[in-house]
């Protein structure tokens, strides 16, 4: 009985290891992205503008991750997905930035 339930866990994926993984997926997206949108020489405002339409699958699967990973350390639901709004708000800024760079 033991065996399994540590099996179990074992195969379980921790909320950290979900907000790792679906991170990776989501700005690897926006970076594809950003990459397809310089070749067609759009305009940094267009891409700006565009970039909560981006990448809709991964952003989400990253969110619910983070909001997953908070509530399990106890913070509320409200908390958890303003955080989890906050970073993905961060990660738009931040490729918003990289596009003007280039």
């Amino acid at each position: 009985m033991l065996a399994h339930a540590l099996l179990f866990a074992a195969l379980v994926q921790s909320p950290t290891a979900s907000v790792d993984t679906s991170r990776t997926a989501f700005t690897e997206c926006l970076r594809r992205e950003m990459r397809s949108d310089l070749e067609a020489k759009v305009t940094p405002a267009d891409f700006t503008a565009a970039l909560a339409s981006k990448c809709d699958t991964s952003r989400k699967a990253f969110r619910a991750a983070n909001i997953a990973a908070d509530r399990a350390s106890g913070d509320s639901e409200a908390v958890a997905a303003e955080s989890a709004d906050m970073q993905i708000a961060d990660y738009h800024q931040s490729f918003a930035e990289k596009f003007k760079d280039f």
